[in-house]
């Protein structure tokens, strides 16, 4: 486990700093919360020697689907009064989930053992988003876990939603895409080392295009070996550099401006802000405690930034309104919508609206991406004939009008 230092306040108002061991950052925030402590800052103290993590790269996670279950089960146990170790123990052996199913008896030990069901929880991130700890914890002061829990099925359900609605939207390309890729393979494999050979022993010159594939082919015939571990190095590499701080904040950062899956990406943040804001609105969480926690929501570590900066900024007196505006990241939607329910006092019922609009903007747009892809994988598919035509079959033809004149 690692160690992270940790500044705040208790609830007295008073600065406190301290260290706690955790394995994740996320797991660190639930326990020094549950200590009654909001903090300012966390950060993990740097050990002697660095080694890369691998485990955090290959590590497996619930499914979103076992885990609206488990979510709607509470909820219907909770209100039925049934007592929560009974609840847990009861679900954790009838789901079909591996990883669930020992995270909830591992809640159950820690709860025998005087730890709160948001604190037992705290100690599997990789099931319980930060989230959904806090939430629960919300449910757990205020007695209404089972109104908390159908909200947070409700919206782990739409997040279920919006990803299918993704993975629906890039199916098409991805198998044109896949499909042309390995094309390409069995042609440099299979295909030009037999015109390579033909012309060799023609000993005819060749245009620029017929040398490019049969420099290709080479490679893949000669090096497949090198080059199978060269992307499989690549891919570690990637992940590794994406789990670092650096790594995924430009990550993070670059795929909001990719084209045609850019705004799309943008606006289903733009939809969980609202959702989740509105969430933690509803559920009485204060305003600096919920940007907190939504800005570990939003899955995207650009995004998180600015939100931590408009709750610091928030915290230093300034309004909701001015700091949402000053981050230049929210569409003038959300800014009305916020600068309104700032006026009313219903600001969790406009974000829920908010969040309504870019959703079905989000569904509009995937529904319309595969026609807007359609002219990149056609002109794709285009070059790659092309290429064939100029760099085999012209030289073949002109073989054959040489033959056939001698």
């Amino acid at each position: 486990m690692a160690v992270y230092k940790y500044t705040g306040r208790d609830q007295e108002g008073d600065q406190v700093k301290g260290t706690v061991e955790s394995n994740s950052k996320d797991n660190a925030l639930e326990l020094i919360m549950a200590k009654g402590i909001m903090p300012n800052d966390i950060q993990e103290k740097p050990k002697s020697k660095k080694a890369v993590d691998l485990s955090a790269v290959f590590s497996s996670q619930v499914k979103s689907s076992d885990l609206v279950i488990f979510t709607r089960q509470m909820y219907s146990l909770s209100k039925a009064g049934v007592p929560i170790l009974r609840a847990l123990n009861g679900l954790a052996e009838s789901t079909n989930s591996k990883i669930l199913a020992s995270a909830l008896l591992d809640i159950l030990n820690n709860m025998k053992n005087g730890y709160s069901l948001s604190a037992a929880m705290g100690f599997h991130p990789r099931v319980f988003s930060q989230l959904y700890i806090s939430l629960v914890q919300v449910g757990e002061n205020t007695g209404q876990l089972d109104r908390i829990f159908i909200q947070l099925a409700a919206y782990v359900e739409q997040e279920i939603e919006t990803k299918k609605r993704i993975k629906s939207a890039i199916r098409y390309p991805s198998f044109v895409l896949m499909f042309v890729s390995l094309a390409m393979i069995v042609l440099n494999i299979y295909v030009i080392p037999v015109f390579s050979t033909m012309f060799a022993k023609f000993h005819a010159d060749l245009p620029w295009a017929t040398k490019v594939l049969m420099g290709t082919s080479n490679l893949f015939v000669n090096y497949w070996g090198l080059m199978l571990l060269l992307s499989i190095f690549l891919i570690v590499v990637t992940k590794v550099w994406l789990k670092s701080e650096k790594g995924s904040y430009l990550w993070d950062k670059w795929k909001l401006s990719l084209p045609v899956v850019g705004s799309i990406i943008e606006r289903s943040l733009l939809a969980r802000f609202s959702r989740s804001f509105a969430m933690m609105l509803t559920a009485g969480i204060p305003l600096n405690n919920a940007l907190y926690l939504i800005a570990f929501a939003v899955d995207n570590n650009y995004l998180k930034e600015k939100i931590l900066t408009m709750r610091s900024e928030i915290e230093s007196g300034e309004t909701l309104l001015k700091t949402a505006t000053r981050t230049r990241l929210f569409t003038p939607l959300v800014l009305q919508m916020i600068a309104v329910g700032e006026e009313t006092g219903q600001v969790d019922e406009l974000l829920n609206e908010s969040a309504d609009f870019y959703e079905r903007e989000v569904d509009y747009d995937l529904k319309s991406m595969t026609a807007k892809m359609e002219p990149i994988l056609i002109t794709s598919v285009g070059l790659m004939v092309a290429i064939l035509a100029f760099g085999v079959f012209i030289p073949m033809w002109s073989l054959m009008s040489v033959a056939q004149g001698g």
